[in-house]
């Protein structure tokens, strides 16, 4: 039997995670790795060369990708957020299926034309793939990802629907969380940055929210999260735009409380709204001497670089993802909780960030290539069926909790 071929656009944190559950999944998959970072031989030297080849490439040379492209059956696109929606439209164009964890319709973007120009782009996307009869599948990692589906699985089991609410979080263990901030990166500092300073929507009685960038982590858009399971209480701070969420879940016209939030431990957030209010989340250049620098990367590159905000071996970091229904079901009131709880695993060296975000991209990869998921066009992580994620995770020992909690 032929092997099946994946080609993985980069070697970071989540791409490595999903190599490593690519080649552990099944002896049928080929992996073609390509990234321009000068350890990628040395870093391959692990797997087996007959099932994983590396390839220096630069993700400007776009010409070299598509030649890539066209030989395998799926792509996982692991790169920076600003490559995602270009590698998605050349796969759409190529008909190769693709996967990665990035939003295609930038959170950031305020201007009206510019979201409206955007979003023909993904109509385009989406059309190309449709024609040549290939999936391309963004958001499916952690959060983006897997809250999507949770969410989808608890509203399919109400009737109506009053609340929504849906959490995403990745902090250290309390052993963990020794530095000035209690916080430690297990993805993109410079991305982490951006995210920090991101407009949000909510809905709050049936109307739409719009909180300012600098102001999410403000006292009165944050409120408390406290579970038994985790044992301190977390920050949570409004999270991108969910408003376009519940415009995809279709309850736009009905929910009156929607929001997704991200959690953080105490004191994260009064730190954060200082630094987003001073200027340091900026992406604008300021002139230190003559040399032009970005604000957000300078503060990525400090924090970043140093050892006491990154785990050490033996440290673990927590994921939690939960989506949280109120309303109706069968007459009653209802709540009914789905809830992901994940710690770093240290007999692979994964964090739980990793295990997350990079074997759930896998595992689209692998729904798409063993024919399990079978839709075309722009997908979401809603057309993924919940069963299909909760057994994949499941592998991993990552398993989703249902709960039915009381209400009003």
């Amino acid at each position: 039997m032929a092997p099946k071929k994946v080609l993985l656009l980069g070697l970071g944190m989540q791409g490595k995670a999903a190599l490593h559950d690519l080649v552990h999944h099944s002896d049928a998959y080929h992996v073609t790795v390509v990234d321009s970072r000068p350890d990628l031989e040395a870093y391959l030297a692990r797997y087996p060369s007959e099932r994983v080849t590396g390839r220096r490439i630069h993700m400007t040379a776009e010409t070299d990708v598509a030649s890539l492209m066209k030989n395998v059956g799926v792509v996982i696109e692991a790169l920076p957020a600003p490559h995602a929606v270009a590698m998605g439209r050349l796969a759409a164009g190529l008909g190769v299926n693709l996967v990665c964890s990035m939003y295609y319709l930038n959170p950031k973007e305020p201007d009206a034309q510019k979201i409206q120009a955007q979003k023909e782009i993904l109509r385009e996307i989406d059309r190309e793939a449709k024609a040549n009869t290939v999936a391309i599948l963004p958001e499916f990692g952690m959060d983006p990802g897997i809250d999507l589906v949770l969410g989808a699985k608890a509203l399919s089991e109400m009737d109506e629907v009053s609340e929504f609410y849906s959490y995403g979080a990745g902090f250290p263990t309390h052993g963990a969380a020794n530095n000035p901030l209690k916080y430690k990166f297990s993805w993109s500092p410079i991305g982490v940055m951006r995210a920090y300073l991101r407009p949000a929507k909510i809905i709050s009685r049936g109307r739409i929210v719009e909180i300012a960038a600098e102001e999410i982590f403000a006292k009165e858009n944050t409120h408390m999260l406290e579970l038994e399971e985790i044992g301190v209480p977390l920050e949570c701070y409004p999270n991108g735009n969910s408003v376009n969420y519940a415009e995809l879940f279709g309850l736009r016209d009905t929910v009156q409380e929607m929001a997704r939030y991200a959690c953080r431990l105490p004191g994260h957030c009064a730190f954060w709204e200082v630094m987003a209010k001073c200027g340091f989340l900026n992406e604008e250049p300021v002139n230190v001497g003559e040399t032009p620098v970005s604000a957000a990367q300078f503060t990525a590159a400090l924090l970043g670089s140093q050892s006491q905000f990154q785990y050490a071996d033996d440290e673990q970091d927590v994921t939690l993802i939960r989506a949280d229904v109120r309303g109706k079901r069968e007459g009653k009131k209802s709540r009914i909780v789905y809830q992901l709880l994940d710690r770093r695993d240290l007999s692979t060296g994964f964090t739980s960030m990793q295990r997350t975000v990079g074997f759930t991209m896998s595992l689209g990869a692998q729904l798409i290539m063993e024919g399990r998921l079978k839709k075309t066009g722009l997908l979401s992580p809603i057309d993924v069926p919940y069963d299909l994620l909760a057994q994949g995770l499941a592998k991993h020992g990552m398993h989703i909790v249902r709960q039915e909690l009381p209400w009003g």
